[in-house]
């Protein structure tokens, strides 16, 4: 008969199950690589995760982690504030921001539109992204005392391509054309360094009908 794991290893494999994509085995493998070959690893990650769970909070502009009331993007005096890119969550927001290609402010929605899961414009915060949009997030918000409040010029809709997401683009989108804001989706197409061969036909139609001018 096979010796039963000890009380505080079985609770670290069940932690570590909490990530996505990891499952038994895998939540199993990396608990006996962080205990038997890396223990230094291991109190690294455990004290980087207890930090971070005290210490990170969400923006009270844009909803992204930082850990201060209001996040160095939407401090920052340089960027064009009106202009702003809605996301679906901090990580969406992130890859945005590691192009270095877009100098505006974001709003995540930490979610996306899905009736059947009970989650609707409430839970996605949809009243916080139009005060965004109209400048009125800013009235006394610590941080943002010197910024001038500008209305949102242009909303860049970076939902992901997903049914959901593409159900919730078009709320938002339409909510937004109703008070005159110009309103952007981010293109569809072939992947960089894609192989029209091994892209499926759904990508290849989207890139035809996103086509631009050379």
């Amino acid at each position: 008969m096979a010796a039963k794991p000890s009380s505080a290893l079985q609770q670290l494999i069940e932690a570590l199950r909490v990530l996505p994509g990891v499952g038994p085995r895998s939540a199993q493998r990396m608990a006996y690589q962080l205990i038997q070959n890396d223990r230094q690893g291991a109190q690294k990650l455990a004290v980087a995760l207890t930090n971070a769970a005290d210490a990170l909070r969400h923006c009270a502009c844009c909803n992204t982690f930082c850990e201060t009331p209001v996040c160095e993007t939407c401090q920052d005096a340089a960027r064009d504030r009106g202009l702003l890119c809605v996301v679906e969550t901090p990580a969406d927001q992130m890859m945005v921001e590691q192009t270095m290609t877009y100098k505006g402010l974001y709003f995540a929605l930490l979610g996306r539109l899905s009736p059947l899961d009970g989650v609707g414009p409430r839970e996605i915060h949809l009243d916080r992204l139009l005060q965004r949009v109209s400048g009125e997030h800013m009235e006394g918000v610590e941080g943002l005392e010197s910024l001038e409040a500008i209305p949102v010029r242009e909303v860049i809709l970076a939902t992901n391509f997903t049914s959901e997401g593409d159900a919730t683009a078009h709320y938002i989108g339409e909510l937004l054309k109703a008070r005159d804001i110009k309103v952007t989706r981010l293109a569809r197409g072939v992947p960089v360094g894609g192989e029209l061969e091994y892209v499926d036909p759904g990508t290849i139609a989207r890139a035809v009908l996103d086509r631009r001018a050379l």
